[in-house]
């Protein structure tokens, strides 16, 4: 038996389109001589389709879809798709074979955690699905039912199954790939069962699908895994020899990737595909001199061609030449139009307007973030008039402690690298100069500074980025409050001030933009605190500060 595993990027709502993505799959496949094509979950609305799901013209096209596939396959597919039967909504897998839906599977655990919200949508299956094909009897599962526990595959296999085929809408986070083939590979060893696993691949919204498909053989040992952040259409070969299923792969292989390089991929798939799926003709950004918007230019540069990104440089009264210098020279090296357009004048204008109603009071923030706010505006005039994306460049770091300016660099469309802390933002950085120097070197070893103000350095008003990384990753992605943080060595009125800050800065984060999740507890669908919120960990510090100290 000839597996074909289609690792396709599908478009959610695009019924039509991801069935002819399908369809051409299915093609490539049996060219190749395969038996049988398995696409991941949900392929033909695309994952996660969200609320379209509630409307009955959506489904009634997936139904139409669904029948137009088992007409025109040109071999016997596995179709992810929703499917409702009797008023009941199911996340299903249908078996297309002989021009007709021959069966159907419907998921048995729905994932109701992190950004899956699948409870509020589909109804649990509960019936096994075993087919024949070539001789091999093959079980169906899809995504959560391997990782909920052996239930799912030892049913499939009390039917007869000798091979279980899983497909899968897994979205990205660091080592997810480890995880999801460590977990996987002990379900094939604990059911001495062999497993197929079919990824989606592409960009949806803040999640990126990276694909990486994967086979292991009966003693969990991998046998197959297919390229990171591309389409593909895999091959694998099954037989049957005296000990039972033996998988064969048409492919060495891949490397296990370096982080950053896997980072960075999926940054650019994540990139490419929201400014391709929604249409727009390019994207344009603020480049400052500085690390971040420097990463975020070679990202998008990189997903979507220089000819397609434009970069304005707005200098104010406080930036320094080699900041300019460095923008400039970072455009060049990537080959992107920029333009120089201070923002002087409009900042003089606002200083003035302004004066009487602020008479007495000495600056402070407010005029610093009046120069992040010309900056966006000039940013959106672009956008309006030329149609471009406006990507925002802040880091997570910068956005956890509300270091940013709301309506000023926070503002845009698409935020690259909100989920990337400072310190992986360096390290991204020079894995993209590995590839070839695009960040001039003292863009990497010069203090970052916002430039809002004469002299200023962030570590002025920030912990140094490798302790406030470490602990923005213990209170936002591993839910460690104040007490924990301090019984674990940082001091306590750093943690005090950075967790303040953090549930601060709420009702900023409520309004930034959607942007690649890296993390495994990400800002946004993630993680969902008030905004009005009598709860923090830091005042009971506070109140117990005597004892603690």
């Amino acid at each position: 038996m000839r597996i074909a595993l289609a690792q396709v990027n599908c478009r959610v709502g695009d019924v039509a389109g991801n069935a002819d993505r399908l369809l051409a799959a299915a093609a490539e496949a049996q060219a190749a001589g395969a038996d049988l094509l398995l696409t991941p979950e949900l392929a033909l609305s695309g994952y996660p389709p969200e609320d379209l799901l509630l409307r009955s013209d959506f489904l009634r096209d997936c139904d139409a879809a669904m029948q137009r596939l088992a007409a025109e396959a040109p071999l016997p597919m596995l179709v992810g798709h929703p499917r409702r039967v009797q008023g009941q909504l199911y996340n299903s897998a249908g078996l297309l074979r002989g021009g007709r839906a021959e069966d159907f599977y419907h998921k048995h655990c729905l994932p109701n955690y992190a950004v899956f919200d699948e409870v509020r949508y589909f109804t649990p299956g509960a019936q096994s699905l075993v087919f024949a094909c070539a001789g091999i009897r093959c079980g169906v599962a899809i995504c959560e039912d391997v990782w909920c526990g052996p239930g799912v595959a030892q049913a499939a296999q009390a039917q007869g199954a000798e091979l279980l085929l899983v497909l899968n809408a897994s979205p990205y986070h660091l080592n997810k790939q480890r995880v999801r083939e460590d977990e996987v590979g002990a379900l094939a060893a604990r059911c001495h069962l062999p497993i197929v696993y079919v990824n989606l691949v592409g960009g949806q919204d803040e999640l990126v699908f990276d694909g990486q498909s994967f086979a292991v053989d009966r003693n969990g040992l991998l046998a197959l895994r297919a390229a990171r952040c591309a389409e593909a259409l895999v091959l694998l070969d099954v037989d049957r020899d005296d000990a039972g299923i033996r998988l064969q792969a048409d492919q060495p292989l891949p490397p296990v990737p370096d982080e950053s390089a896997e980072v960075y991929d999926v940054l650019r798939l994540g990139v490419h595909d929201y400014v391709e799926k929604n249409g727009f003709p390019g994207a344009v950004l603020g480049l400052s001199g500085g690390v971040d918007s420097a990463l975020t230019l070679a990202v998008a540069v990189d997903a979507l061609g220089a000819e397609r990104v434009h970069a304005l440089i707005m200098p104010s009264r406080y930036t320094a030449e080699m900041s300019i210098a460095d923008a400039v020279a970072e455009a060049r090296s990537l080959g992107v139009r920029t333009d120089i357009v201070s923002i002087e004048g409009p900042f003089h204008s606002y200083l003035e307007t302004l004066a009487p109603l602020f008479a007495g009071r000495a600056a402070d923030t407010t005029e610093e973030n009046l120069q992040a706010r010309i900056r966006a505006a000039l940013l959106m005039a672009y956008s309006n008039k030329f149609g471009h994306l406006l990507l925002t460049t802040g880091n997570k770091s910068e956005i956890a402690v509300g270091y940013a300016t709301l309506y000023g660099d926070m503002a845009g469309g698409f935020a690259v690298i909100k989920d990337c802390p400072k310190t992986l933002v360096y390290r991204l950085a020079r894995y993209r100069n590995s590839l070839g120097p695009v960040i001039p070197e003292r863009v990497l070893t010069r203090p970052p500074s916002a430039e809002l103000a004469p002299d200023q350095r962030d570590q002025d008003s920030l912990p140094p980025y490798e302790m406030l990384d470490a602990i923005i990753a213990a209170y936002v992605e591993e839910d460690h409050g104040a007490v924990d943080l301090i019984a674990a060595g940082f001091p306590a009125e750093t943690v005090m001030r950075v967790l303040r800050l953090i549930d601060r800065a709420e009702y900023k984060r409520r309004q930034a933009a959607p942007g690649v999740r890296i993390s495994a507890r990400a800002f946004g669908k993630d993680r969902r605190y008030p905004i009005t919120n009598g709860y923090h960990s830091w005042e009971a510090v506070l109140s117990a500060r005597g004892a603690l100290l």
